[in-house]
């Protein structure tokens, strides 16, 4: 009787032995594609190529069945016949096992048909087991988004709308997010729709799992729009409204926008990163704006009301007689809006630095010498007494 030699699952798929979780599903994806039943109407040759792909697709996504694929290949040492197709005995707890011992010898020397002895043949059960097809999760929400955008600082004050283009996931309009074509529902030939399997070691025979249909009985055409994942990429423009007093690193979330959901799964969330971009003049600190402004010896000596920018426009600021450069004063609510608090805005702190007047001219130079006459005080003096030891 001949033997059929399986082809190994990483040549079906034409990928490394160390590829990805993410490019052994890129490469299952394009071939499901080239060989589908449906693209391929009477061809029994690439029927059986997408069978093929399929059960090695089931293995090589399963971490563990891929786990036990690499150790063992289409043979687990210690059992009298080869593993179901992926690999393992099925993702089976050992409740889920029913045991014919059938006069098996639990001797310490007992033999099975694979010559080794009941411990190595138990422990070698037991290392597939877990290694079986797992029922996709259905209900299981969406993902998370992000996306950074930059703002200029006077969009960030007075707030704005964006309009933005981003990939999400959503669901498959073919499929619906089932991950399957409707209708094309067929029994596993392998448990013949019972959901289970017996597999023997030497006089041991194991009721498992069949680790082909995961358990259902069912078998289903996966979805050749979006290979069974029931969700695909799609570029969406929205417009995203920007809120007065966004900074950086503040967020705005746009509910249901991120990907898609599994199975009928809520979908997630869009957020929004600001990055605003700094100012030539203003200075934010939390709520708070911070500016420097110049005024002259005159006006600095003797008190006076300057004009000083704002994010509103133009205001008037209270400069007290004797104001030395480097004096902070606070313009109450015309700082920054609150993106915490709606309604609430922060102080602008207005420092002022005096600009000393350049003695180009003779009679400018007079008026100083007159004015050192009549203030002949040393400013330093109070300074020198402070470092005094």
């Amino acid at each position: 009787m001949a033997t059929t030699t399986k082809t190994d699952y990483y040549e079906l798929l034409g990928v490394p032995r160390k590829a990805s979780a993410k490019d052994i599903r890129a490469a299952y994806r394009k071939l499901a594609r080239k060989y589908h039943p449906d693209l391929n109407p009477g061809d029994k040759s690439a029927e059986e190529k997408f069978k093929q792909i399929q059960e090695a697709y089931e293995t090589l996504s399963d971490t563990k069945k891929r786990q036990v694929y690499d150790q063992f290949g289409f043979n687990v040492p210690g059992a009298g016949g080869a593993p179901p197709p992926g690999g393992g005995y099925g993702g089976v707890s050992p409740e889920d096992i029913h045991f014919d011992f059938g006069g098996f010898d639990f001797g310490g020397g007992a033999q099975g048909a694979g010559g080794g002895s009941f411990r190595d043949l138990f422990s070698q059960f037991f290392r597939g087991a877990t290694a079986a097809q797992q029922p996709v999760r259905e209900h299981e929400p969406g993902t998370d988004l992000e996306y950074q955008i930059d703002i200029s600082f006077a969009e960030a004050m007075r707030g704005t709308v964006k309009k933005l283009s981003f990939t999400r996931l959503d669901v498959c309009n073919v499929c619906h997010g089932r991950g399957f074509e409707r209708g094309e529902e067929k029994t596993c030939p392998t448990c013949g729709g019972t959901g289970r399997v017996t597999q023997t070691g030497g006089k041991m025979r194991f009721q498992v799992t069949c680790s082909r249909c995961g358990g259902s009985g069912k078998l289903r055409t996966l979805c050749r729009n979006c290979g069974g994942e029931g969700r695909v990429q799609k570029v969406e423009t929205l417009d995203v409204r920007i809120p007065p007093g966004a900074q950086t690193g503040s967020r705005v979330r746009v509910a249901g926008r991120g990907n898609a959901g599994v199975q009928g799964g809520p979908p997630g969330d869009l957020y929004i990163i600001m990055n605003v971009q700094p100012h030539t003049f203003f200075d934010r600190r939390g709520d708070d704006l911070y500016t420097v402004v110049p005024i002259t010896v005159t006006e600095a000596s003797l008190g006076a009301k300057v004009e000083v920018p704002t994010i509103d426009g133009r205001s008037q600021v209270r400069i007290p007689p004797g104001t030395n450069s480097g004096t902070k004063l606070r313009l109450r609510e015309k700082g920054a809006p609150s993106a915490r608090h709606s309604g609430k805005r922060g102080d602008q702190i207005v420092e002022v630095q005096v600009v000393v007047p350049k003695p180009e001219d003779e009679r400018v130079r007079t008026l100083l010498r007159d004015l050192a006459k009549l203030e002949p005080e040393d400013p330093r003096n109070e300074i020198f007494s402070r470092a005094a030891l």
